[in-house]
Order: C-alpha cells, then sequence, then structure tokens
C-alpha cells in the first residue's frame, strides 16, 4: 500500500534520526497527525528554534547565548584546571546534574570509522589540545592538573578513551578514568545520578 506523501515524506526525515526504524517512523508520523494541528504546528515551531543553536567555540556543548560560549565555559566559576572529556552532549547533561563536578567538560565527538580516524585526529584533537592548553594555569608549565576521561565501559569507549589517554598524557599532571559503579556495557547518559557520582568520586588512574 502506497503511504500519502506527506505521511512518506515526514517518516523519511523521522527515519534519519538515532534509534528510529522505518516502521517506527511511520507510525511516529500517523501518531503526529492524529494529535492534531495545533499539536504539529507547536512541534514545528519547536523544531525550528534548534536553528537558533550554535556549538560553544570551546567544548562544542550546543547553546543559544549571543557570545561564543556555552554557559558552563563561560562561567568564571568553574575550576579551570580540570577538564572531563565526554563522548557526547547527553553524557555531558547527565554528569552535570549530578552536581559533583565543577570543571571544564569538551565533547569528544563519536570516533568515525578507520578510514576516517586520520582526519578526525586532524580536526578534533588538535580543538581538544588547543582547549585544553591555553587557559592553562600560570605556573603550570602547560599541563592541567587533571583530565577525566569519561567515556562508556564498553569496548568502543575503551578504545577512545586509550586513545585520549596516549595523546594527552603529556598535557595532565593526572589522567583519570570514571570510576566503578558504571555497568560494563552501559551507557552513561542512561545512569541514574547516584550511580554517576559514585563514578565520579571513585576514578581511577
Amino acid at each position: 500500500m502506497k503511504l500519502p506523501p506527506p505521511i512518506e515524506k515526514a517518516a523519511g526525515k523521522l527515519a534519519e534520526l538515532p534509534s528510529i526504524g522505518p516502521r517506527q517512523a511511520i507510525r511516529l508520523a500517523f501518531h503526529l497527525v492524529g494529535e492534531g494541528r495545533q499539536n504539529i504546528r507547536d512541534l514545528a515551531l519547536s523544531i525550528a528554534e534548534l536553528g537558533k543553536m550554535k556549538s560553544c567555540e570551546r567544548c562544542f556543548f550546543m547553546h543559544e547565548n549571543s557570545g561564543p560560549l556555552c554557559e558552563i565555559c563561560a562561567d568564571p566559576h568553574r575550576a579551570q584546571n580540570t577538564i572531563m572529556i565526554v563522548e557526547k552532549e547527553t553524557d555531558l547533561i547527565s554528569l552535570e546534574s549530578t552536581g559533583k563536578f565543577s570543571g571544564r567538560y569538551f565533547i569528544a565527538g563519536e570516533m568515525p570509522n578507520t578510514g576516517l580516524i586520520e582526519e578526525w585526529q586532524k580536526l578534533r584533537l588538535q580543538s581538544l589540545k588547543s582547549f585544553i592548553q591555553k587557559p592553562a594555569p600560570e605556573g603550570s608549565g602547560g599541563a592541567v592538573e587533571e583530565i577525566i576521561l569519561a567515556f562508556n565501559p564498553t569496548s568502543a569507549g575503551d578504545f577512545q578513551a586509550s586513545f585520549f589517554a596516549k595523546e594527552l598524557g603529556p598535557l595532565a599532571k593526572k589522567l583519570s578514568r570514571l570510576g566503578r559503579g558504571l555497568p560494563t556495557g552501559g551507557e552513561i547518559e542512561f545512569a541514574d545520578g547516584e550511580t554517576l557520582g559514585s563514578a565520579l568520586e571513585g576514578r581511577r588512574q
């Protein structure tokens, strides 16, 4: 059966979202139609507002401030000599919500397939090194006190952590990873605040 063109077009766009398959996208499209025109308009306006967001020039977190920095990077009260590296924005949000970290963040992004790693290294890694070194405390010799590698306890996360540990070791007096509390194979963004707080407090070198 051929779908109505508006449903087919909307489902095609929805299917491009993470974790949304073609069948689920079609169900969502029909659900939106059933919600009525006003709800569709409200959703469209909310999505349009996302176009105003921009990436922080330091940590890559999304924001809508008038300046180039997100609220965290623009906060002079944050500890400048401690940096936590996360894979994605939702990891940052989950860790920040624990209230147990007052340093700076950097969103590394997902490491690409092998064929694109060299290009990714040049762009993201250079940005990260510049981010770490630029506001280094006086008398630190260019090294920050601690870099926390906050990656998921999965094989991909372990690989990413090993890569950054090798590249960033000389730039920090201490390198650490989140401690016990996060189950192997789990994801940071889905962990509860108590678990994340324990992992932060129990981080290891």
